[in-house]
């Protein structure tokens, strides 16, 4: 039996998208159009359940549509990407019987827009540890101190899920999950990159950024957790991010394919280049790329939405697929410029710009080594102490 898979975004919509990228990359700019766009057409709520006014798609429905939007804008797409990993996961627990994020989904159906403000500079125990201070305030409330990286939809968030370590017991040390709100915080003017420049994800200064008690959820321990959030959070953000870098490949296939068909060569007597085996080869080898990435992002997103059971193996499924993802996206674009020539080595190109966009791949969570270190424990077992 097929099933229905719905959709958001419009072909139009996708288009005019496409069309503004280039101008937001070259000028370095926050895509507040795109933005407008997509909150006009209810992307924002794609998560967000009918019963609150929203989409309530899937995990995989969103997974698709995030790919589309990243051949349309791989930019755009990122930056909403953290506001949907922020009512993704909320989504995942809500419908497990966690009420403990339900205000995410109430916030977020009332127009406000989430940023993820976890990254630290310095800080490659990720989300098992934290340089930001957490402390405690006497109404149940936290107020966090640090300096937190790569926070994308920096203009125009106005509320940061976030993260610190609360000492106040010597012997209990907790990470102290919570959302807080523009007071406090300072946002730099620091977002100038390679690529990827419309996220706009500046450096965020937290000096006594406020969460009231009933917007912090979660206390942990340092260190790994089995707390079902953990979970959502991996699986939503590594699932949607391999989403993204698969609509880079598509596009970068597609830009591929119509360069191969227009480009003409002198020494085959004018025949296009579509025609030539070696492009051809080069092509091929792409598309075998992209179609397995594609097939992997939806496939794990769908059992993620249908809680098949991957038992211990679950964390080395997300933190792989990330990997590969990112990195069969950057050999895709790649293998599409050897086949298009050297007119996408100039900056205004697409395929050129796709090309910086893709590096950005490398440095999102989770890394190679802490991947490696993952996947090999759930085969072979932690190390020998």
């Amino acid at each position: 039996m097929s099933r229905q898979l719905r959709t958001i975004l419009t072909d139009d919509l996708l288009t005019a998208i496409h069309d503004r990228a280039a101008g937001h990359d070259r000028d370095n700019t926050f895509p507040h159009d795109d933005l407008a766009d997509l909150v006009a057409a209810g992307y924002l709520l794609a998560f967000v359940p009918r019963r609150l006014g929203g989409a309530g798609l899937t995990l995989e429905e969103v997974s698709r549509e995030q790919t589309r939007l990243a051949a349309a804008a791989p930019a755009t797409a990122l930056a909403v990407n953290m506001h949907l990993v922020v009512t993704g996961l909320a989504a995942q627990l809500v419908a497990g019987g966690d009420e403990s994020v339900e205000f995410v989904l109430r916030d977020a159906a009332a127009g406000e827009v989430f940023a993820f403000g976890n990254s630290e500079a310095g800080n490659d125990l990720v989300m098992f540890g934290s340089r930001t201070r957490a402390q405690p305030q006497p109404d149940g409330g936290y107020r966090f101190h640090g300096t937190k990286i790569f926070t994308s939809l920096s203009p125009v968030w106005t509320r940061l899920a976030t993260f610190g370590r609360d000492d106040t017991d010597p012997d209990d040390p907790r990470l102290v999950h919570a959302v807080v709100g523009r007071d406090g915080v300072t946002t730099k003017d620091d977002w100038d990159t390679l690529g990827m420049r419309a996220t706009q994800s500046a450096t965020t200064v937290l000096d006594g950024a406020y969460a009231p008690a009933e917007h912090v959820y979660r206390r942990l321990p340092p260190g790994p957790s089995a707390d079902p959030f953990i979970f959502a959070l991996f699986a939503v953000f590594e699932i949607l991010l391999g989403a993204v870098y698969a609509g880079i490949g598509r596009r970068a296939v597609e830009l591929a394919v119509a360069n191969a068909r227009r480009r003409t060569s002198m020494k085959n007597d004018g025949r296009a280049y579509a025609q030539d085996p070696d492009i051809r080869w080069r092509i091929a080898d792409a598309a075998l790329l992209q179609d397995g990435t594609e097939l992997q992002v939806f496939a794990l997103a769908r059992d993620v939405d249908e809680q098949a059971d991957h038992g211990a193996r679950w964390f080395a499924q997300l933190v792989g697929l990330k990997v590969r993802a990112t990195e069969a996206a950057r050999q895709v674009v790649e293998l599409a410029l050897r086949a298009s020539g050297g007119g996408s080595y100039f900056s205004g190109n697409e395929l050129g710009r796709l090309y910086r966009d893709v590096l950005a791949g490398i440095f999102h969570p989770s890394d190679d080594e802490s991947a490696h270190a993952t996947v090999a424990t759930s085969v072979l077992g932690p190390p020998e102490a």
